[in-house]
């Protein structure tokens, strides 16, 4: 048996490594390189180029840089807790599950209110406009879709067992 028989193979590799590289990245971009300039600018898909000043307004500063360390936040979840729960208890894969499967609840959530938010507040000529969709736009709402759609597969147990979720509980005999 594995020492993580909760997050199996594709899981595994989603979960552990893309996953935190994927909400890692936005946080550098927005802090570093190419900046919150270039952030900001990239949230809403249009046709002009970024500013070549640097966004002077400290408040939209603020706002883009305390964005990346929510999505720093989110990859250091994914990358540390998860592990811990590996390293912490290799051989127990149904507490494994009971705490992934709560941290699963959360982000899945998380997954639902940042793909509405993400669309709704979309100029309303975008929404359905997915080939003018940047990368942002399809990281933000596209990709969200998928963590989310594999999040559900994996409480189904597509592609994996089930050692918690989807079990008969027992009852407690006195």
């Amino acid at each position: 048996m594995s020492d993580f028989p909760a997050l199996p193979g594709f899981y595994n590799l989603l979960f552990l490594h893309v996953e935190p590289v994927s909400t890692i990245a936005p946080a550098i971009i927005a802090w570093f390189f190419p900046g919150a300039t270039w952030f900001h600018h990239q949230l809403i898909p249009d046709s002009t180029p970024v500013p070549t000043v640097a966004l002077q307004d400290s408040r939209t500063i603020m706002a883009i840089c305390q964005l990346g360390n929510c999505y720093l936040l989110l990859g250091l979840i994914s990358t540390l807790v998860f592990r811990a729960v590996r390293d912490a208890l290799p051989n127990d894969p149904v507490a494994q599950e009971r705490i992934l499967g709560a941290s699963f609840t959360a982000l899945a959530l998380a997954d639902v209110s940042h793909v509405l938010v993400t669309f709704v507040t979309l100029p309303t000529g975008l929404r359905y406009d997915f080939t003018n969709w940047n990368s942002m736009t399809h990281g933000n709402i596209t990709f969200t879709v998928f963590l989310c759609a594999c999040r559900l597969a994996w409480f189904l147990g597509i592609g994996r067992t089930r050692y918690y979720y989807g079990q008969r509980r027992r009852i407690k005999s006195s």
